[in-house]
């Protein structure tokens, strides 16, 4: 997962955490203002809002400030838990006290369900960011890593070719030099050669005869071991490219391979989770009513993808065939697969 994708969870958690919030607010204050309204004198009916206002204004900066902190890396400490759940206990009370004054177990369980959704959905939201704070720090040092890593390898690059470089250098020194001390050998031999002749006319030929023999041969020999001496610099040379060629060509396949390992073991883990999960939807069996729309639209798509009627799907979610129809036609559309047979 990239930063791109961390920041879209992110985005979509806060914009639920708020969707259910504000539901809530608007809930608890349609629900407790009536209550407030019977146990307040006649005078002050226009008060009876105040108080579900104050306790949702409390729930709005729990969320808030949680969510900032969670996106920091930081602990509220003690006092904000208890902040939460006196908050989370306080709309419960208020939204189940008029059911439960009449005795209404229905009512009580029917407006009991806003606040708590509201309590778990704030915890579980603080856990989700604290998730996705751990992950993004994560990601971050990898990269850094990964930077530092590819830094370091080509100051070695560099490194091994100014050692080259300078290998060159040295070698051209040292043949240059061994040019000079023989071209000096061969005057000083010249000389020598010159003041015998002037000793003996008759010596003097057969002496200049041999010098010379004796000079190209040692021309010969020079140039022989300057030629051997180039070639068995140049293969080194091409057996140390050759090896740093293997070894970079060995590196690069290294990590292909863990890339493609890591992305196919990903893809697994993915599938088995979706499998999982559209298991456990139709496991389920017929809804005994109707289930949330959120809910029994990822039913419809578990059905959908498992190739179950339309009439068997309106039955696991308890909704009608005509709806359950149309999201699979819509399925059909973003999503086109093999024909699923349609119960009338």
């Amino acid at each position: 997962m990239n930063a791109v994708q961390i920041r879209s969870a992110e985005q979509a958690l806060s914009f639920g955490t708020w969707l259910i919030v504000c539901g809530a607010m608007l809930y608890s204050v349609l629900t407790v203002t009536p209550l407030m309204r019977a146990h307040t004198p006649d005078a002050w009916d226009w008060t009876a809002p105040i108080l579900p206002i104050v306790v949702d204004a409390a729930v709005v900066i729990v969320v808030r400030l949680d969510s900032v902190l969670a996106r920091l890396g930081g602990e509220g400490g003690r006092w904000p838990v208890v902040l939460r759940w006196m908050t989370g206990i306080m709309t419960l009370a208020l939204n189940t006290a008029d059911s439960a004054l009449k005795k209404d177990l229905v009512g009580v369980a029917v407006h009991a369900v806003a606040p708590l959704l509201l309590i778990v959905t704030a915890e579980t939201g603080l856990a989700y960011r604290r998730a996705i704070t751990a992950a993004v720090t994560g990601l971050e040092e990898r990269e850094r890593a990964e930077r530092r890593r590819r830094e370091q390898e080509a100051r070695q690059r560099a490194e091994e070719a100014e050692q080259a470089e300078r290998q060159r250098a040295d070698e051209d020194e040292r043949r240059e030099r061994e040019r000079r001390e023989f071209d000096a050998k061969l005057a000083r031999e010249q000389r020598e050669h010159e003041a015998s002749l002037a000793r003996e006319q008759a010596e003097r030929e057969e002496r200049a005869q041999q010098a010379e023999r004796e000079r190209i041969a040692a021309v010969a020999r020079v140039e022989q071991e300057a030629r051997e001496r180039d070639e068995h610099e140049r293969e080194q040379q091409r057996l140390a490219r050759e090896r740093r060629e293997r070894e970079a060509a060995q590196r690069a396949e290294h990590d292909r391979r863990q890339a493609a390992e890591q992305a196919a073991r990903e893809q697994r883990e993915r599938q088995e989770r979706a499998e999982r999960e559209r298991a456990a939807l139709l496991a389920a069996g017929p809804a005994e009513e109707k289930q949330p729309e959120e809910q029994a639209r990822r039913t419809v798509a578990a059905a959908f993808t498992a190739g179950v009627p339309v009439r068997q799907a309106a039955e696991l979610c308890g909704w009608s065939i005509g709806w359950v129809a149309t999201r699979y036609q819509e399925l059909r559309d973003t999503n086109p697969g093999p024909a699923l047979e349609e119960a009338a």
